[in-house]
């Protein structure tokens, strides 16, 4: 079902400047017993997002109305809010767009996620890397064509996801997920000041870290930074916290530390 400007809709204006230039930002969340699992942090991070991109969008008060009627009609599922700058003439310049178009839209959770929270998840590394941008970095903007050669990639393996390291050989993410590595007692996690999505997921893990008093670092580090990780994990809204069973061709065993943040971050 999908929802444009708070009326039920299956059709986008041909000239909206999502489908040109991919000019907008987007969150998915998920629906659990008719709440929408943080959705302050959601909303949150849209109307940052939108700040840094000045798109001047006001329909917050609409746009949740909408989002909280169904996700009480729905009970369970994904929910994926965008919003574009709107439409607009030929060209790049954003000029005269002044009337952002706001899509709501859901599906059903990935039934594999249950199965990657128990058993793990199986990494490859990315041959694709992740342009640097700190103007964009953070941002989940609708310019997403290099996830798409990612998850291309991934086509031709037998990898769950792929770790993905920007142009100078930072680690910064998987294609759809943030990642977390522990050495010892310390956690660590990319810095994402240049590149990557700053993910709604990755902000709890930094918080309950703090509570559990668990020292968890931001750091830029290359691929053989994990040659000494005891612990690999990754995490998203939609699937919580998952341990990384193999990447490329070491095994992890030890799933202690995302034992534990799954246990303390359990929501539905």
């Amino acid at each position: 079902m999908q929802w444009i400007n708070g009326q039920p809709a299956s059709q986008v204006n041909a000239r909206d400047r999502a489908l040109h230039y991919g000019d907008g930002c987007f969150t998915t969340a998920q629906m659990c017993h008719g709440t929408i699992l943080d959705w302050s942090s959601h909303l949150a991070r849209l109307q940052d997002h939108c700040q840094r991109l000045w798109i001047s969008f006001d329909e917050w008060s609409a746009l949740e109305s909408c989002c909280q009627r169904i996700a009480h009609e729905r009970q369970q599922g994904v929910l994926k809010v965008l919003i574009s700058r709107g439409s607009g003439g030929r060209g790049y310049s954003p000029q005269g767009c002044d009337a952002p178009m706001w899509l709501v839209q859901t599906s059903e959770l990935p039934s594999h996620y249950e199965q990657w929270r128990q058993q793990g998840v199986r990494l490859g590394l990315s041959e694709v890397s992740l342009a640097r941008q700190p103007l964009l970095a953070g941002i989940k903007h609708l310019n997403r064509l290099e996830q798409v050669l990612i998850k291309q990639a991934l086509l031709a393996t037998d990898w769950d996801d792929a770790l993905v390291c920007d142009t100078v050989g930072h680690i910064i993410e998987t294609s759809m997920a943030n990642v977390f590595w522990r050495i010892g007692n310390i956690l660590y996690t990319p810095k994402l000041d240049q590149a990557g999505v700053a993910g709604i997921m990755r902000a709890k893990v930094l918080g309950q870290c703090a509570f559990l008093g668990v020292e968890c670092q931001q750091v830029c580090e290359p691929i053989s930074a994990l040659t000494m990780a005891d612990e690999l994990m990754i995490c998203n809204a939609l699937l919580g916290v998952a341990p990384v069973q193999q990447f490329e061709q070491r095994m992890y065993r030890d799933f202690s530390m995302t034992r534990q943040l799954q246990e303390t971050l359990r929501s539905c």
